[in-house]
């Protein structure tokens, strides 16, 4: 039988308990979460998760603490338990030898009835024990990320900067509203996206790029893969399906049961319902992050910075909207990922932090916008907009005309790339560590990750801004022309002999 596709609720599969037996295989890596850390600061963790829309999980850190404490009074109810019973122990193998006085040895069933009942005890207490350690490893790995203090608390962002644009002088297009200046009007025009055959054959969230629709997709992914290699970046082609239980260590888990975040699951038979569950990745973020799950990593080799290229599944749940037409929100797309490892503690100002890292994520993010000629801000994304993993994330929109609300731009701006830095919250979840350097003990490294080219948003935007309605053709940029045959323009028709 061939593998079928359901849209599945992370929480929902993760949450059962023949899932969660069936999800992870015998190698996969045991989860450390600092549980400690939660236990000595339950209010910082607890206001964290009201801060990032959380509410579910806010009184977690207070249990997390008072399970602990639990767990230390059964290690102080245990140890004169098992002193007792070794020394019963001792005491009746004595009653064994040959020349025990048999006035001696009749206190033999009193001292076994004594053990045993100690035993009995011992175990029920273990048994309790064994339960809140679960407990409290379950709790422990379903809160978010500790929010950065550059994170603004709340709903709203924080403007960083413009790109490409000034506020004061707006694009053209602005004072001259075009209806037909959208993607999904000029990619039908100009014959290079094609949303009803994709309708008809896979249903509405998927299209078809067609010709110089489908050779801009290719320049996007090879400029970007170009300049992030410039900045060192090693490229990776990744796997696209992944164990289940990567995606939910690496961040992506819905905020509560009742959340819409959904991801693609293989369907599996009766047969292979003991098999470790796969899903389709939502982004090469996933297995990019789990190459070195469960291994240790070289401190003089850090950063490591991987950028890889793949297609992207999403069911992307919700009523369909501004957000839902055309190229914006898909369930299907290519995007270039790029992930990187840094030491957590750099033991000198020469080797980078992950806020080096992430600064020269940030700087390949750039580059590639402003290239590109796409008006563009860079927003710091406050804590309601953060995923489970991040701890610090920016984003950046460029403006899309078929976004814009009468003459406003508040609404036209779309994300096009974020980049995150999730400290340790995925080491921890995937088992990798650092080892090596000045410092002898094993830490886990901090990871980033970051967009380098979201492919439909991107080719969606230049149609859109590179629109000239009288010509009726998209000017490509620049940057991409030598991955287009030199090619200046999109729909420009050619006379007959040329």
């Amino acid at each position: 039988m061939s593998p079928r596709l359901r849209r599945l609720c992370l929480y929902c599969r993760l949450s059962s308990r023949s899932f969660a037996s069936a999800t992870r295989p015998s190698t996969a890596p045991k989860p450390s979460p600092n549980i400690k850390h939660i236990r000595e600061n339950p209010e910082i963790y607890s206001q964290n998760c009201r801060d990032r829309n959380y509410p579910s999980h806010a009184d977690d850190p207070l249990k997390i603490q008072q399970l602990s404490h639990e767990r230390y009074q059964i290690n102080l109810q245990l140890q004169p338990s098992r002193s007792r019973i070794k020394t019963l122990e001792k005491a009746i193998a004595k009653l064994q030898h040959p020349a025990t006085d048999p006035k001696e040895k009749e206190q033999e069933p009193a001292l076994r009835a004594e053990a045993q009942q100690l035993k009995d005890e011992t175990l029920a207490l273990m048994k309790r024990q064994t339960s809140i350690v679960d407990h409290l490893q379950d709790l422990a790995l379903s809160l978010p990320n500790l929010s950065s203090s550059h994170t603004p608390v709340g709903s709203e962002p924080n403007l960083v900067e413009y790109l490409n644009f000034n506020p004061q002088s707006p694009p053209t297009w602005v004072h001259k509203p075009d209806p037909l200046r959208s993607h999904i009007s000029i990619g039908s025009e100009l014959g290079i996206i094609d949303f009803a055959s994709a309708a008809a054959t896979t249903g509405w969230g998927w299209y078809f790029l067609v010709g110089e629709g489908a050779i801009l997709e290719q320049a996007l992914i090879q400029y970007s893969l170009s300049v992030a290699r410039r900045h060192g970046w090693t490229p990776v082609s990744p796997p696209s399906i992944v164990y289940s239980h990567m995606a939910d260590a690496c961040g992506f888990q819905p905020r509560d049961q009742n959340n819409e975040q959904q991801i693609w699951a293989i369907e599996q038979s009766e047969k292979d319902k003991s098999k470790p569950q796969r899903s389709l990745a939502a982004t090469a973020e996933i297995p990019l992050a789990a190459m070195h799950a469960g291994s240790d990593l070289n401190a003089q080799k850090l950063p490591l910075k991987l950028v890889g290229p793949s297609r992207c599944y999403r069911a992307e749940a919700g009523s369909r909207g501004t957000d839902t037409k055309g190229l914006y929100r898909v369930h299907e797309f290519t995007k270039v990922e790029m992930f990187g490892w840094a030491d957590s503690i750099p033991t000198s100002s020469a080797i980078p932090s992950s806020d080096d890292l992430f600064d020269n994520l940030l700087t390949v993010q750039k580059e590639i916008m402003i290239s590109l000629h796409l008006p563009c801000r860079i927003l710091e994304m406050p804590t309601t907009d953060l995923g489970a993993s991040a701890a610090r994330k920016r984003d950046i929109e460029t403006l899309f005309p078929s976004r814009m609300d009468g003459n406003s731009l508040d609404d036209a701006w779309g994300e096009v790339t974020s980049a995150s830095i999730c400290t340790d919250y995925q080491s921890r979840r995937l088992g990798t560590r650092v080892r090596g350097g000045t410092l002898k003990e094993a830490r886990f490294p901090h990871t980033v990750n970051g967009t380098a080219m979201a492919v439909p948003r991107v080719l969606a935007a230049i149609l859109e801004n590179g629109w000239d309605s009288e010509r009726k053709v998209v000017v490509i940029p620049e940057v991409l022309r030598p991955w287009m045959g030199g090619a200046e323009v999109i729909g420009e028709k050619k006379e007959a002999g040329h």
